[in-house]
């Protein structure tokens, strides 16, 4: 038994279309994104676990070998902080807030007491406290 689902409001077929390559996009860019930082990971990675596991079987993986691959994985942390920008605006423009070298000239510096006051609880808001939410 199938219901049929139909919208409130019907969408013109042009803006439907335009609302689904929207989304497409979005989509493809997010995986192409993932897709990049998961190869990065397994190319960085790999090697030191095959090593690891080779050298936990036969010890037969010269210690300087095994050290370049570990210092291989440890560069794969470096390579994030660069490829996130490169693909996802929100983090460029989260980033260009707190960089001085990214960020536009005409936007101002955020100050520590506007970064302290926003994360913590005092403030005009009201705090919310963990027996309220449950």
């Amino acid at each position: 038994l199938q219901i049929p689902c139909v919208p409130s409001q019907p969408m013109a077929g042009s803006e439907s279309r335009r609302f689904t390559n929207k989304h497409s996009k979005k989509a493809l860019k997010a995986s192409l994104t993932l897709g990049i930082l998961l190869g990065m990971f397994f190319v960085a990675w790999l090697p030191f676990f095959i090593t690891n596991v080779t050298q936990a079987v036969c010890g037969c993986v010269p210690a300087g070998f095994f050290d370049m691959l570990t210092w291989l994985g440890y560069c794969n942390s470096t390579v994030n902080p660069i490829i996130y920008p490169l693909f996802m605006r929100d983090f460029k423009r989260a980033m260009g807030k707190f960089l001085p070298c990214c960020r536009r000239s005409g936007e101002p510096r955020p100050s520590a007491i506007s970064l302290s006051m926003r994360n913590s609880n005092s403030g005009a808001r009201a705090a919310t406290s963990l027996k309220n939410v449950l």
